[in-house]
């Protein structure tokens, strides 16, 4: 990290590889409102540049949180961090924390406007009160005085925003109609999108412990951490299945199953993976496996 310039260390700070896992739940809710005919382009684009603009300033804010609480002092098998390499110093991070704060607010507003008329006010409200949530939550994972991240919750705040927020949101922004069976695809990509913090909390299991960061696995440890992972992945495994099944059309709705040797592959691998230092390919591969499942279930819902 401390050979990288600092342009580098800026794009390394905003880990572009975590964008696909931010925008999966808008990819599904898009597929979904496709499968009822409403399907719009605008909207759904800029559900996906918002998604992005959090995430990033989620990813600012993670990286300046943890050098700022002492994650990032402690030895850790995670790569180093900007701040915590010197190469961007703790004001110009939140000074870019602010700036990605703004273009997601103005992103998101004019989703909202693009969305509603003007006679659906309490319905701009509502999502400006949603939008207001999304980048709190985006900051106050390992930033602020109290992160949630640091008692164990970023794995419910990340089925939250990452599964029902972006996945029902997108849907209802693009049909204007409420349908509780979304909720369970939205669920099933929560729950995978858990999943990939989850393997990222095993690895940083004992850095995250000396720094007092009670994630899932330094309260449970190791052993049922990685049979907590396993719950995650049958689980929306099911919920997608569940989905189907209710919904049931066509045998094409279960193309999904072509990502599940691939989510069986990593369960696999993280049960039987201790080494810290090989679990940083699993990130990557169960963030790619999640979004090949979105894509074969959306693709399935329209064939």
């Amino acid at each position: 990290m401390t050979q990288l310039s600092t342009k580098q260390a800026w794009i390394h700070a905003m880990r572009f590889r975590t964008l696909p896992l931010a925008v999966a739940s808008i990819i599904l809710g898009s597929f979904l409102a496709a499968s009822h005919e409403q399907f719009s382009w605008p909207i759904s684009l800029l559900c996906v540049l918002t998604a992005v603009f959090l995430q990033i300033l989620s990813n600012l804010a993670n990286d300046y949180g943890d050098s700022v609480h002492g994650a990032d002092l402690v030895p850790r098998e995670g790569p180093q961090r900007a701040v915590q390499s010197g190469l961007i110093s703790a004001v110009q991070m939140k000074r870019a924390m602010g700036l990605f704060a703004v273009i997601a607010a103005l992103s998101g507003l004019l989703l909202i406007f693009v969305s509603f008329e003007q006679a659906q006010l309490p319905l701009v409200f509502l999502f400006i009160i949603l939008g207001g949530g999304a980048m709190a939550a985006a900051v106050l994972y390992t930033a602020g005085s109290n992160p949630y991240g640091y008692v164990g919750l970023g794995d419910l705040f990340v089925l939250i925003f990452f599964g029902w927020v972006g996945t029902m949101g997108a849907y209802y922004l693009q049909t204007q109609t409420l349908n509780g069976m979304v909720f369970l695809p939205a669920t099933a990509v929560g729950l995978l999108s858990a999943g990939v913090l989850n393997v990222n909390n095993i690895r940083d299991i004992k850095s995250d412990a000396l720094a007092g960061k009670q994630s899932i696995p330094v309260r449970v440890g190791g052993k049922r951490a990685r049979q907590y992972h396993w719950f995650l992945l049958v689980t929306a495994v099911l919920a997608a299945t569940l989905y189907v099944s209710l919904d049931f059309r066509t045998g094409w709705q279960f193309l999904y199953a072509l990502s599940l040797p691939l989510l069986w592959k990593n369960g696999t691998a993280v049960a039987h993976t201790e080494d810290p230092l090989e679990l940083n390919p699993l990130l990557k591969q169960l963030s790619l496996s999640t979004l090949l499942f979105v894509i074969t279930f959306g693709i399935g819902q329209l064939l």
